[in-house]
This record gives C-alpha cells, structure tokens and sequence, in this order.
C-alpha cells in the first residue's frame, strides 16, 4: 500500500538523539536470568527508567523540540491511554508550552495522576473516540498543535533512539522484541535495526485480546481488529492498523507474536521475582513473546526486549502477579 513519503530514517533517529536527552535518559539493560543455561539470553532493556516511566517520552521530546515557536504558543496536545500524554505533558513543560489530553476511559488511575501532576488539562473520553482521533488525526474537542502518540516522523524517530541504546549495550543482538499498540515503537526501533544490523529480527507482541497487526500480517493489509477487548494491557493492542502506518510496520517488522493475558501475567511476575521490577501490561506482553515457543525456538542467541512502561496501578500489579 502506498502513501505519502515518511522522513524516518537511520540519520533522522540520530538527529534526533540530539535532542531527546533534554528530557529523556539512556536506560539499562540487564539479563532476565543471569544464571539460566540453555536457550538464547533475554536481556530487559528498561524504559520504565525513563523519567515518566515508559518510552514514550523519547518520541514526544523529539516531536515537541522540532515545533515552531509559534506553535508552541499555540498549546499542544495528544491523545493517550496515559503514557503518551505523559510524555508530551513533560516535553510540552521544559519548553514552556501549555498541554492537554484527550485520555482513553482504560488508562489507570496511576497514569492520570501523573499526567495532573505534571501540568496538563485532561479530558476523559470513551476509547472509541479517542481511537478515532488516533485514525483522524483531530478532534473537535481539542485545541492547539496536535502531537500524535505515534504517526509522527519525528514521534518515530525520537523512538528509535532505544534502538541506538541497544546496539551500543548488546552489540551482538539478534533478536529485539516490543509490545505494539500504534507501532511507533517498532517502526523507529525496526528502522534502525534495518538499516545498521539488517540480520537482526524485530518481533511485535500483542495480546490476544487486542492484535490487529497479526492479522494485518495474515491478511497482507492493515485491519481492524473486531474483537477487541479491554484489558489491563492498556498500552499495547489497538483496535485496527493504520493504513499510513502499515507500510513501515509490513517492512521492518517481521512478524507478531500474540500472547494471553495468562502468559503476560506470569511474565510481570517473572520479571518482578528475578528482576525485581514492575513492568506495566504492555512492557511484560513483550517479555512474554520473548518467552513464548515461536521466538526462543527460533534460534537466537541474544534476544533484547524492550520493557515499554511501568506506569500500571499497584493494586492491579499485586492483583495480577499474586493470581
């Protein structure tokens, strides 16, 4: 499927390493088991350590540095099911602008509180019409210079920043796996990969509940996904595949693994006990594929997840991992 020309690229993700780190810090990687023998190593490259507690802030920092003055006096806003609106929230803020948020009725208490506290105007809407300003790119509700949570070049491009981080913490990686919910995340990290270490396999991880790039990848052309549940997995798993974002996804991603909401649980738990750290839904979804017989079966011997986020409620966490 064609559409208009994407400026992502290896060059716009350096560039942009030039600015994110304003706001947003380079993050460890550590090995899920250090002591496991058989099998490929799993490594855990943590962005719950980024300043907001999840990627996102990489992409929004990026986006928001390349705005005009003048359309920073316009205000700023996004839509979100929290992470996002956390990180335009705080981008927004070191540059003097104002923000707000069109948030998703399924984001947790925990990120609402954090976007209040860093500043930015909330407004609650049903996950169909923030879905809808997802694919519409507007909303009637919202003024201002919108920032996309993820169909934004430089969005993308702040995103593949990660991707840098991880050639230079394992430089012999051969497998990199991360949760999807717009694709923005695989698409800069997936644009590195091909163009500095094309060898290298990008996986995207969905929940059963909600996997519209699997059946996009079946279909050979980006779909809804009709049955679409909500679930505590809130930032990963959308309900369709955008058409503009469907031709990086289709290049630079070479398959979705979907995994249950089972499966997720007990890798939240796995990488609490032997990491001891709190991964959100989306951030153990990853690590659950990584898990999972279609990528440790494939061969790999250093296999990279990205842990998206760590922004889940505590009491939700402690529900989940004790069940």
């Amino acid at each position: 499927m064609s559409g208009p020309a994407r400026a992502i690229s290896l060059a716009t993700v350096t560039d942009a390493a030039s600015r994110v780190y304003s706001v947003a810090v380079r993050t460890p990687v550590i090995r899920l088991d250090p002591i496991a023998r058989g099998g490929p190593e799993i490594f855990l490259k943590l962005e719950i350590f980024q300043p907001i507690g999840s990627f996102k802030l990489r992409g929004a920092a990026n986006a928001v540095a390349k705005l005009s003055p003048d359309a920073l006096a316009q205000g700023v806003w996004t839509v979100s099911a929290g992470n996002a609106a956390q990180g335009v929230a705080l981008a927004a803020r070191e540059a003097g602008a104002r923000a707000s948020v069109l948030v998703m009725d399924t984001a947790p208490a925990t990120k609402i509180a954090n976007i209040e506290r860093l500043g930015a105007t909330i407004h609650r809407a049903p996950y169909e019409e923030c879905w809808r300003a997802v694919e519409e790119h507007r909303s009637d509700r919202m003024t201002g210079r919108f920032v996309h949570p993820f169909d934004d070049d430089d969005f993308i491009s702040g995103n593949g920043t990660c991707a840098l981080e991880i050639l230079d913490q394992v430089p012999d990686v051969d497998a990199v796996v991360a949760s999807i919910g717009g694709g923005g995340l695989l698409a800069g990290v997936g644009c590195v990969m091909r163009a500095a270490r094309p060898h290298v396999k990008v996986y995207a991880a969905e929940p059963e509940t909600a996997a519209p790039l699997a059946a996009s990848m079946a279909a050979g052309h980006p779909m809804r996904f009709d049955a679409w549940t909500a679930s505590y997995v809130d930032g990963a798993g959308g309900k369709s595949v955008l058409p503009s974002m469907w031709p990086l996804l289709e290049q630079w991603v070479d398959a979705s693994v979907v995994v249950s909401l089972d499966a997720t649980g007990r890798a939240m738990r796995l990488a609490a006990e032997r990491c001891h750290i709190i991964a959100e839904g989306a951030g153990a979804c990853a690590i659950a594929a990584a898990l999972s017989p279609q990528i440790r079966d494939a061969g790999h011997r250093k296999i990279v997840v990205i842990v998206s986020g760590g922004n889940i409620d505590l009491s939700r966490f402690c529900s989940i991992v004790q069940s």
